[in-house]
């Protein structure tokens, strides 16, 4: 049995010596020192040793297994300080060179625009208020003095969810929604997504952007939309910008006009992008019809108003140049990176 232990002690010593990771040391450890290992397989033989034996055989069994524990504890020392310096040399970083630039993220050119419209309109005094873009049918057009039979509610300019509820095609709802809950002076902006059945092309989107305006208090004229609109295109693009009034019919605006900006390109002298008018058209306005403003609660013998709507997209192309609207929404980083 001494011979087995020695031949024991010489074998792991030899194999201890060769081991290159922690994994086939712990495989080592197990092979001599686990339940199941040579040393312990030559302890359970003891019993069968005379008296003078046993005190001897087991003070070197337990030598062996002393030597053999010390062994693993120095050579994992050994094994965990190449690890880290290996480590450490593979994660070198040389301090002198230069840093790498992070990209830093921008506006959109649409909040760009869409804050300075906000911040332009609170200098006049207005609110921003927010509504749901999932509507029902009377917010969307029954208060707006659009009835069963309007054409606005055919399929094909309208996303029907039910016969009830509809995706808004307009932030119009916003200003009834707000009619009702308040009690005039109402001086508010409602910005939003809007959803209509258009076929995607250079101008149109059946997902798009639009603003509404809306004034209701005594005394309230078309000068005060006219000057309104004017203080927001003037600020928008310099104060030789001119807009025009051409009249027009809305069902929920009385009178009712479309509102037109000086061309941008032609400076109001004719060409090819203003079809040679001079003028481009941008948003429709008009003084909030007297049943529109029944259907809210409010007595229109008392309050007028006005309301007007422009779609975002229209104010960021004509800012910046944009011809195509679609370059707005394909996320394309070397068209979004010049704003």
């Amino acid at each position: 049995m001494r011979e087995a232990l020695e031949k024991i002690a010489a074998s792991a010593k030899e194999q201890l010596a060769k081991v290159a990771d922690i994994k086939e040391l712990e495989e080592l450890r197990i092979k001599f020192l686990g339940k199941k290992g040579e040393l312990t397989a030559i302890l359970k033989q003891m019993g069968g040793l005379s008296a003078e034996e046993r005190p001897v055989i087991g003070q070197l069994a337990n030598k062996v297994r002393a030597d053999i524990e010390q062994e693993i504890s120095e050579r994992a020392d050994s094994l965990k300080s190449e690890l880290s310096a290996k480590k450490m040399a593979e994660e070198t970083i040389d301090v002198t060179l230069p840093g790498k630039k992070r990209s830093v993220g921008k506006l959109h050119p649409l909040s760009i625009v869409l804050n300075e419209v906000e911040d332009i309109f609170t200098g006049m005094g207005f609110d921003i208020v927010d509504g749901p873009e999932v509507e029902t049918d009377h917010y969307c057009f029954e208060a707006l003095n659009m009835p069963k039979s309007h054409p606005a509610r055919d399929t094909q300019d309208t996303f029907y969810i039910n016969d009830n509820v509809v995706l808004r095609t307009q932030t119009s709802s916003v200003q009834i929604r707000t009619m009702e809950n308040r009690k005039p002076p109402i001086r508010i902006i409602s910005p939003g997504r809007v959803y209509r059945c258009d076929t995607v092309d250079a101008t149109h989107s059946p997902l798009f952007h639009q603003i509404e305006g809306l004034v209701v208090d005594k005394g309230i004229t078309m000068g005060d939309l006219i000057g309104t609109l004017e203080q927001l295109m003037k600020r928008l693009y310099g104060d030789d910008c001119k807009i025009r009034l051409r009249p027009h019919h809305f069902p929920y605006t009385e009178p009712s006009a479309e509102v037109d900006v000086m061309c941008y390109n032609c400076n109001g002298a004719g060409c090819p992008l203003c079809k040679n008018e001079g003028y481009i058209e941008l948003l429709g306005a008009g003084m909030v019809h007297p049943k529109v403003l029944e259907e809210c609660g409010i007595d229109p013998e008392v309050y007028s108003g006005f309301a007007f709507g422009v779609g975002l997209e229209r104010i960021v192309m004509r800012r910046f140049g944009i011809t195509d609207m679609r370059l707005l929404y394909e996320n394309d980083l070397r068209f979004l990176e010049q704003f």
